[in-house]
């Protein structure tokens, strides 16, 4: 366990070692409890930490960055094309719908925070060097063994925003849901990977910074643009088993 066995919501803390990371004990997901997509964060933002207990529960995930999802799910096909006001709103709907087809989450369930040196801190850079580090390695394990291994039979794509530096955040990933599911794992493309049961895509972060999210939207002529068609390509794929899954059910 990442905590003592007694820990209260939202309230207590386990450190790293070398006292530079802490997670704050406050599991939550969203949506639908056994989805065809699962949809992963991080972990919990800065902006969430310390506040989960007055806001209202469907309002939590991706508080300032809804239209951001919204752009990136329509971009992988996820979401019909639309106005970035109203794929807000879709994004809305999809948060509060407990049966529709998306799950929501994070990979790591709690919130991770960082000491700059100086305060406590949620953002900036966390994920690649939370992922290096040791106490980061053995919390994303422990969470993706928790609620990756045993995914209900319908549940056939999981989305995970952010790539990490050169890719380095689908590497680390990969490495810990492959600790927690066995199995026998291949590369779909440079952003993608699966299991034969699930598939996973890491699409760009939407609180990604500057012209990223643009440059992977291909709004601009951009590298990054590349790693938005593979994300295309292999949700597509991941789509294609959900489709044939659902075939051979309904015979």
């Amino acid at each position: 366990m990442c905590h003592s066995s007694r820990f209260s919501f939202d309230e207590t803390r386990t450190l790293s070692t070398d006292q530079t990371w802490r997670i704050t004990a406050n599991p939550l997901a969203w949506g639908n409890a056994e989805p065809e997509i699962l949809i992963l964060g991080f972990s919990k933002g800065p902006s969430q930490a310390g506040e989960l207990q007055r806001l209202p529960h469907n309002e939590i995930p991706y508080r300032k960055g809804r239209k951001q999802v919204g752009k990136i799910l329509a971009h992988v096909g996820l979401l019909r094309a639309a106005d970035p006001e109203e794929l807000r709103g879709l994004v809305d709907q999809a948060i509060a719908n407990t049966q529709g087809r998306f799950g929501w989450g994070s990979l790591v369930r709690c919130t991770v925070e960082r000491f700059d040196g100086k305060t406590w801190v949620g953002s900036g850079g966390m994920i690649d060097e939370f992922m290096k580090h040791e106490f980061g390695k053995r919390i994303s394990r422990a969470c993706a063994t928790k609620f990756l291994r045993n995914l209900p039979h319908r549940t056939k794509l999981v989305i995970m925003f952010g790539l990490g530096a050169k890719g380095s955040y689908v590497s680390a990933a990969r490495r810990a849901i492959e600790a927690a599911r066995p199995g026998t794992w291949r590369t779909v493309n440079e952003v993608a990977y699966t299991d034969g049961q699930i598939t996973v895509v890491h699409v760009e972060h939407f609180a990604s910074q500057g012209a990223n999210i643009p440059n992977w939207l291909g709004q601009n002529i951009h590298p990054r643009s590349k790693l938005g068609l593979m994300a295309r390509e292999a949700v597509s794929f991941g789509l294609a088993s959900l489709n044939e899954n659902t075939s051979k059910s309904a015979c």
